[in-house]
């Protein structure tokens, strides 16, 4: 996670109350050991087999290729080729320390484990359960209402492309 003020918030799905860490702007970190905690009592076992599977492998992959320009291909290459084999073993430092990857991020101590970029994130809760990531995006998408100034009366639906003068966005 890029050196910048950190804030920590939380977001409750399902029961489960899982750790979000953000700089303010659109690169929220979301603590995959809370998600793992929802299906297990060993939330790091859980993520390490996530991460042992080739389509997460790929998905990591991807995922660094578009938005790490330090990303390590030939590295990744390696994983990818190992990626699901029975002797296969994964874990997000490892992961980390190869391939320079930067959506995921490990912390030892109080207030650690591992967390990850949303997108990486969302991926890893529909592995956990699809219906545990319907519940996580819900609760991480901005709580923004959009009010619109119309011809005739102020509306709190979604504007219509007819007599619309502006919109303001306000906290909902």
């Amino acid at each position: 996670m890029p050196a910048q003020k950190k804030f920590r918030d939380s977001i409750h799905a399902k029961g489960t109350e899982i750790t979000v860490l953000s700089t303010g702007d659109a690169n929220d970190y979301i603590s995959l050991t809370d998600i793992a905690r929802y299906k297990s009592d060993a939330p790091d076992d859980v993520i390490k087999n996530w991460m042992r599977n080739r389509d997460t492998i790929e998905f990591l992959g991807l995922w660094e290729q578009l938005n790490n320009p330090d990303f390590k291909p030939v590295e990744f290459d390696g994983f990818r080729t190992q990626a699901g084999s029975n002797a296969f073993t994964m874990s997000p430092k490892k992961w980390v320390e190869v391939t320079g990857a930067i959506g995921i991020v490990s912390k030892a101590g109080r207030y650690g484990g591992t967390f990850a970029q949303k997108d990486i994130a969302f991926e890893f809760a529909s592995w956990i359960s699809a219906e545990f990531k319907l519940y996580t995006a819900k609760r991480t998408a901005p709580a923004v209402k959009c009010q619109c100034q119309t011809d005739d009366a102020v509306s709190h639906e979604r504007p219509s492309n007819r007599g619309i003068q502006g919109i303001r966005h306000t906290a909902a």
